[in-house]
């Protein structure tokens, strides 16, 4: 049996940084604490180690939820080489990008109410209806602009490319995608509010969105990969599809997903790493860490702690 190691007794003082705190979580080695701690010191890896090709999965309410400025600065600097999103995500980076917020609200909310003044609801987060409609028509405006001979086959990723090009906020995640060359893979991007209003415009004008385009997109980015890393926020059709990508690879190098799922019912949002492993998403040799923790409690301490050491090299 191995030598077992104590945990160590966390120790709080006045004026720490979030590294020096993150440190304390780490030294403990176990249970919330000790996985975020864990995942900080991997996540620093991904970043720093230039062999690693990072992949980022967003699924949830990531951009409503505030993160729309962390994910763009991940892309800006060069932390993250390729987004895997819901279309949802990319629907909301859309309308802040045209100048649309979203509000805090509560979760006792009274939804009729809600409907009535034609608010939209994630939780305790609000958005006003009528964002959707100002994104309507941007969005056949911005897309009949594209040539219409590239229209008649395209990626969502060369789609959404196009789309950051012509979004004028500097912020905008797919703007700044768009300039970096960094691909955002949305393999359910129609199951998203631009999705169906791009079918609406399809009844009329030209346009096919093939979604095996975007399987040539990330498998370029896997088989160019030296070492993976995949840094997974909430689960879905974003962590299967970039994880399953990578067992053309036999597997990440290194993983980490931050869930609030659980495996038992046995979907793949609350699968296990250890799970990944048996289907080759995973390597048996790779390094993995799960946190059983909110992504916008664990994920800010994590990046910063990363951000710094990264700062530092």
């Amino acid at each position: 049996m191995e030598e077992l190691k104590f945990v160590e007794q966390m120790k709080l003082r006045s004026r720490m940084t979030v590294s020096q705190l993150v440190e304390q979580m780490n030294a403990t080695g176990v249970l919330g604490a000790g996985k975020i701690g864990e995942a900080a010191e991997l996540v620093s890896e991904m970043f720093i180690d230039p062999d690693y090709t990072v992949f980022l999965t967003l699924a949830g309410p990531i951009v409503p939820a505030g993160f729309r400025r962390i994910i763009g600065d991940l892309i800006e600097n060069e932390c993250v080489n390729v987004l895997v999103s819901t279309g949802a995500n990319m629907v909301h980076d859309m309308v802040e990008g045209l100048g649309y917020r979203h509000m805090v609200g509560t979760f006792a909310a009274q939804d009729r109410r809600l409907k009535r003044e034609k608010i939209g609801r994630i939780g305790d987060i609000y958005i006003e209806q009528e964002a959707f409609q100002g994104l309507e028509k941007w969005l056949f405006k911005t897309v009949e602009a594209i040539p219409e001979e590239k229209r008649r086959r395209i990626s969502a990723a060369e789609l959404l490319k196009d789309i950051g090009k012509r979004i004028e906020d500097k912020e905008s995640i797919q703007a700044i995608a768009s300039r970096k060359n960094v691909p955002i893979i949305c393999p359910a991007f129609v199951d998203s509010i631009a999705g169906f209003q791009l079918w609406t415009f399809g009844q009329d004008k030209t346009l096919r969105i093939d979604p095996l385009q975007d399987v040539n997109v990330l498998m370029d980015k896997v088989y160019e990969a030296k070492k993976v890393g995949i840094i997974m926020l909430g689960g879905g059709v974003p962590k299967h599809f970039a994880l399953f990508a990578n067992t053309f690879r036999e597997g990440v190098d290194a993983a980490v997903q931050i869930t609030m799922d659980r495996p038992e019912p046995g979907g793949l949002s609350g699968a296990s790493l250890e799970e990944a492993i048996s289907w080759g998403k995973v390597k048996p040799k790779g390094r993995a860490v799960t946190v059983i923790c909110d992504v916008t409690i664990a994920f800010p301490l994590i990046v910063a702690v990363a951000l710094e050491k990264l700062s530092k090299k």
